[in-house]
């Protein structure tokens, strides 16, 4: 007997208290069965030791470490006499095995027997249970003794494999307690504490990133802090470090690889190339047909491969697949090229596309990874869907030259998914110059949609226009059912279509346009133009006058941002954008700053004309409001000095225009809000004509009453055109702005009548500024006719009609919406004062992801600061 067998083995110096396992193993042994079941380094035999050593048990357990050989006669004889060096006081009638081959059913009766009549129950952990052999024989009699002992025997188990008892009677029965990988894997917390352990100052983000990288593997975490104490910065190190350049790969090679038969060995080798492996993949990569009954073996054993939920498919350990590319390259040099090449065409057989595509551009074959997107209408998924970013990365490292058609216009996509509008053109001069590029439907199709994306870029209603009525052409060409599988393609089109006619100034054909857009999408991949559209259909309809339907078409799209999850960088702000500007008019500052910052956090590098233009109006509008006219003119010229951003079309100078005007009529200088609008026409730069528009009528009699000329001011409205032609917004300011002439006529009949058919107009849309900027005049009028102001209390209520949160003095804004389940966890986070990198750890997101939820937040809640946002909860008693 080896003596060693029996000691408990010494916890670590460095051990991380992992008190609810600890508490689950006690709870565990008042049953009859404890399973810890993991993969090697997983912390298995440090948990039991750690139990037993710490007196937790219920009694002084008896350890057995059980080595791989041992044959069933001969652990029986070492669990004999690890339940006599325990103190376990047996019949000597029990007897011995004799023979090392197994023992008698009658033997096992006895010790059944002996067990069941002991004073006290024997709690027995057999560590590495699992490499006992043969492991049937020895897990029948094991089942035996236990399920005859009367509560006599409680057993722990480790191992890095499911034992042949019948665990699932023991399920079915209540008397099991299993711990496994999922439970051992070390949480952040756990890392934490280990590092600290080590005397290692590393970040939050860095500590993250180290569970991420080990998947919490606890070997994995404890090598790489090993490893870190000899960096001269550790979180370099955690930032770069490579599993096959260090002591994590000695062990997995060691522990793991050079555990398993040679044809097994072959087999890791050649499926790590892959993320996820397909016995029928594994078999095309080995050129055998055994992948299925090796990778549910090696599963099984916990060997660094498990099977994704309940599919077919396995996924490698990420640092085991690492350290097994790095031995492929050096032991096959040459074959893991020619491997990718073989997963590509696999993949691109069975129709998965994007994984196909990445093995091709792992091989270096561009030409097959960009054919297969463009032959399989793909394009538009460089754009949209969950595979966009992916993508992306795959074709950043496709050399800009590379010769086909293919590559060349995969490429200008690539370019024009980063909104670099240079790029994506030299790319489809690349491709146009390809001889026998119109030679398949699949690459005209590509070139028409790459062409309608750059045209909205580009603002060039024309182009746009042109490469859109090429993709109609090009439709019919193709397969019906391929063109089902990608709906994103028309989605994408009408939405780009609509924008564009939206930026020339076209609001109804962009309504249009952009309501067919959303009609098309609902279909997975289709959640970056359906937001897209709406937040354009917000914009146009706030254009158009129509401000429920743009606050509608906002919630929307914001709705739909926050349901898909879209990262900050694919959305456009335009939602936000129109939700500030109706608060503006709806008289809510606050909620209009709000909306506009986060509109401005989502804007792109290239902003389109529409968005720049009601930006700078919006937050003109704001500044004006709260008395600051300098700021309000800077915002409103920086779109017209040279070099602006954008280039400004008729609509968007007439608007700049009117917005300046009401400027300087708020600091009270008539004749500059006049000399503005006299300037407009003619001026240079312009794309369009710019002529005399409702908005600009209206503003310039406006002007002409503040300087004190109301025959010409009632003149020029005189020219207004008829109601059926003009905006809501802009009746109500006409009938006010007629109900001011008649007041200071002397006319105070017709002043009310004017003002309240002006009251009239605005009450639907929530119309409060128009009438708090008029001046005392309004106010007097509603004292002297208190039917008029009881029927009109709506505008000093401050509660929207149906538009966006809005406040009172001294009243908080209502909430927008509730905030989600992960809102809230975030939210309190916050209220904790963690910072973004925290409060990421802290719930297992990334930092990105947080902002975008804080973002939200501050849009529900009407702030615009976190504190903000933590005040406000608190207030409402959502904290």
């Amino acid at each position: 007997m080896l003596t060693a067998r029996f000691a408990v083995p010494a916890v670590p110096q460095l051990l991380v208290h992992r008190p609810e396992l600890l508490k689950r193993m006690t709870t565990g042994a008042r049953g009859p069965l404890t399973l810890v079941n993991g993969p090697a380094g997983s912390g298995k035999t440090v948990l039991a030791a750690h139990w037993a050593a710490g007196g937790l048990a219920p009694g002084p357990p008896v350890w057995l470490t059980v080595e791989p050989g041992d044959a069933p006669g001969a652990l029986w004889a070492y669990v004999l006499e690890a339940l006599h060096r325990g103190g376990v006081a047996l019949p000597a009638g029990v007897g011995r095995p004799t023979r090392a081959e197994g023992v008698t059913r009658s033997f096992l009766v006895r010790l059944a027997e002996g067990l069941a009549e002991s004073a006290q129950p024997a709690v027995l952990v057999l560590d590495q249970f699992d490499t006992a052999q043969p492991p049937a024989a020895v897990a029948e009699g094991l089942d035996f003794v236990l399920r005859h002992a009367a509560g006599g025997l409680r057993i722990v188990l480790t191992g890095r494999t499911d034992s042949l008892l019948p665990l699932h009677r023991y399920r079915a029965a209540g008397e099991i307690t299993e711990i496994r990988q999922a439970d051992l894997r070390f949480t952040h917390e756990d890392a934490e504490a280990l590092l600290g352990e080590h005397r290692l100052a590393v970040s939050q983000e860095g500590i993250r990133l180290l569970v991420e990288r080990t998947e919490g593997w606890a070997a994995g975490v404890r090598l790489c802090a090993l490893a870190m104490q000899h960096s001269a910065d550790p979180e370099t190190f955690l930032r770069q470090f490579a599993a096959d350049r260090t002591i994590i790969a000695d062990y997995l090679l060691k522990e793991v690889l050079e555990a398993q038969p040679p044809l097994t060995q072959d087999l890791l080798l050649r499926v790590c190339v892959t993320d996820r492996i397909h016995p029928d993949l594994a078999d095309a990569l080995t050129g055998r047909d055994d992948a299925a009954r090796t990778l549910a073996g090696l599963a099984r054993d916990n060997a660094f491969l498990e099977r994704i939920d309940a599919s077919a498919w396995y996924r490698l350990h990420p640092l085991f697949a690492e350290v097994l590319r790095a031995h492929l390259r050096q032991r096959r040099p040459g074959l893991e090229p020619r491997l990718h090449g073989r997963a590509a065409r696999w993949l691109a057989r069975t129709g998965r596309l994007t994984e196909a595509v990445v093995q091709g551009a792992a091989a270096g074959d561009w030409e097959f990874a960009a054919a297969h997107v463009v032959d399989g209408l793909a394009i538009g998924r460089l754009f949209t869907g969950l595979e966009a970013d992916q993508l992306g990365r795959v074709f950043a490292g496709m050399p800009a030259d590379r010769p086909g058609t293919a590559p060349a216009l995969v490429g200008a996509a690539c370019r024009l998914a980063e909104q670099d509008l240079a790029g994506c053109e030299a790319g489809l001069r690349r491709a146009d110059a390809y001889p026998g590029r119109d030679s398949g439907p699949a690459a005209r199709l590509a070139r028409a949609f790459v062409g309608v994306l750059a045209g909205r870029l580009a603002d060039d209603l024309t182009a746009t226009e042109r490469a859109a009525a090429d993709v109609e052409r090009v439709l019919p060409e193709l397969p019906p059912h391929l063109l089902a599988e990608r709906p994103e393609i028309r989605a994408l089109v009408l939405a780009a279509l609509g924008a564009a006619e939206l930026g020339a100034g076209h609001l109804d054909r962009a309504v249009s346009v952009l309501t067919s857009a959303v009609d098309v999408c609902g279909k997975p991949g289709t959640e970056y133009p359906l937001c897209d559209a709406l937040g354009s259909l917000a914009l146009a309809e706030l254009m158009r006058g129509r401000l429920r339907q743009a606050v509608a078409h906002a919630r929307a799209s914001l709705a739909a941002a926050e349901q898909y999850a879209l990262p900050t960088e694919r959305r456009t702000g335009a939602g936000h954008l129109a939700l500030a500007a109706v608060a503006v008019q709806q008289d809510d500052l606050v909620a209009a700053r709000c909306h506009l910052d986060l509109a401005s956090s989502e804007a792109g590098p290239r902003p389109e004309p529409v968005a720049a233009v009601l930006a700078a109006v919006t937050g003109a509008g704001i500044a004006a409001a709260e008395g600051d006219a300098q700021a309000a003119l800077a915002a409103l010229r920086v779109l017209r000095t040279a070099g602006a951003p954008v280039r400004l079309h008729s609509w968007s100078v007439a608007g700049l225009t009117v917005a300046e005007s009401a400027v300087h009529l708020a600091r009270g200088d008539a004749a500059a809000a006049l000399q503005v609008l006299d300037a407009v026409e003619g001026a240079e730069g312009v794309e369009g004509e710019c002529g005399d528009r409702p908005e600009q009528v209206l503003a310039r009699a406006r002007a002409l009453l503040a300087a004190g000329h109301g025959d010409r001011a009632t003149a020029a409205l005189a020219g207004m055109p008829a109601d059926d032609g003009v905006a809501a917004p802009v009746r109500a300011r006409a009938r006010l702005l007629q109900a001011e002439i008649a007041a200071a006529d002397g006319d105070p009949e017709e002043a009310r009548r004017r003002l309240g058919e002006a009251l009239g107009l605005a009450r639907p849309e929530g119309l409060r500024r128009m009438f708090t900027e008029s001046g005392p005049w309004v106010r007097r009028i509603l004292r002297r006719d208190p039917q008029l102001a009881r029927l009109h209390g709506w505008l000093h209520s401050r509660t929207p009609v149906r538009g966006p949160a809005s406040t009172a003095g001294g009243q908080q804004p209502p909430v927008v919406e509730p905030l989600s389940g992960r809102e809230t966890e975030v939210l309190r986070k916050a209220a904790e004062l963690l910072s973004t990198e925290e409060i990421a750890a802290e719930l297992y997101l990334s930092a990105n992801t947080v902002k975008t939820h804080l973002k939200s937040i501050y849009r529900k809640l009407s702030v615009t600061r976190r504190s903000e946002a933590v005040h406000r909860a608190q207030d409402l008693g959502m904290l």
